[in-house]
């Protein structure tokens, strides 16, 4: 895998759902130049558009949004309530360092109740998110000349390398930004079969809300996803509950709950991958939902969709961790894909 500083500034740059100013900055620079025009529709989301030669739509999504909170409450004493944007398993909240992004960026620690002076019965229990504040160390009079309710907050943690893995917060969903830009990167002097839209997504952790948009707007005929899903290859997992396993390649995704991909694309993902040697595993997620869900159904006509799933652990953690080597197999799986989408019988059969 190459490129590592590149999904290190991806990663880092904040963007919660609905405030994804600063990451659609990074992907207007970024994709700029590998293709024919850039478009911003009104809801945030980013189209890159590279022509093809036939008269058919294909759409790739990589939503840009990550998990994050919002103020809603500053205190007299300066602490701040918050309510999440997207979905938190309040226990991965305790030890943590978050930015809000007021007049200027504050560190703040997630702060809550001492166990030392919690009863018996709430000992081992874990706390809802509405029992956390964020302590900034400042005084209300301070907290109030940079932060103001509505707000945004995003997690802090570096992106670091680990064995053969890479480890960050919101992995979910940077490392497809990432793939979605190294395999523009791979096509920029190929001709496509059909005109590609590239579309970077806006709040898709808080329900596909811009890849419906896209999709909508668009009307592909094709339809790739990219998103990243649950391993469960851990100490304890059964096999049926792994959903993936790190190292085994790109994920081509079959169901989750917001899809079922359509059955002509996972053949053809199937296939191409073993005509190009790519390795890859199959993919049923029982719950969750991904762009896929939006691209298949909100086009006039429908679209032919699948999805390209990154094989990721400890996912909406802080701690999420990924495989080098699948993300080259998940950037190699798409090229491959988009390049050769016209030689594979799209009928009915």
């Amino acid at each position: 895998m190459t490129n590592l500083n590149l999904l290190k500034k991806i990663c880092l740059t904040p963007g919660a759902p609905g405030y994804e100013q600063k990451i659609r900055e990074l992907v207007i620079q970024e994709v700029t130049p590998l293709v024919d025009e850039v478009s911003i529709d009104a809801m945030g989301s980013v189209t890159a558009l590279k022509r093809g030669k036939g008269n058919k739509k294909i759409m790739c999504a990589a939503h840009i949004d990550e998990i994050g909170f919002m103020v809603t409450h500053i205190n007299k004493n300066g602490f701040i309530r918050f309510d999440t944007l997207g979905g938190f398993d309040a226990k991965t909240l305790t030890s943590q360092r978050v930015i809000i992004h007021g007049k200027k960026d504050i560190i703040g620690v997630m702060g809550c109740k001492p166990v030392h002076l919690m009863k018996a019965e709430e000992r081992g229990k874990p706390l809802p998110a509405t029992e956390y504040f964020i302590d900034t160390g400042m005084k209300k009079e301070e907290v109030a000349k940079y932060i103001s309710v509505g707000n945004s907050i995003t997690r802090e943690r570096e992106l670091i390398e680990m064995g053969e893995c890479v480890n960050s917060k919101s992995l979910d969903n940077r490392v497809s930004v990432f793939i979605l830009l190294e395999t523009l990167r791979n096509l920029k002097d190929v001709e496509v079969p059909h005109d590609l839209y590239a579309v970077f997504t806006v709040q898709e952790e808080v329900g596909l809300r811009g890849a419906i948009s896209s999709a909508h707007q668009i009307d592909p005929d094709f339809g790739f996803a990219l998103d990243v899903t649950i391993a469960f290859d851990v100490p304890g997992a059964s096999p049926h509950e792994m959903v993936t396993q790190l190292g085994e390649g790109a994920a081509i995704k079959i169901k989750d709950g917001s899809v079922i991909s359509d059955y002509r694309m996972v053949e053809y993902m199937k296939t191409t991958a073993n005509n190009h040697k790519i390795k890859w595993q199959p993919e049923v997620l029982p719950a969750g939902g991904t762009d896929s869900g939006g691209i298949q159904r909100y086009g006039k006509k429908g679209a032919i969709t699948g999805a390209i799933s990154i094989p990721t652990r400890y996912i909406h953690q802080t701690i999420e961790m990924a495989n080098k080597r699948d993300i080259t197999d998940c950037i190699s799986l798409l090229t491959t894909c988009i390049s050769d989408l016209d030689k594979y019988d799209w009928s009915f059969k």
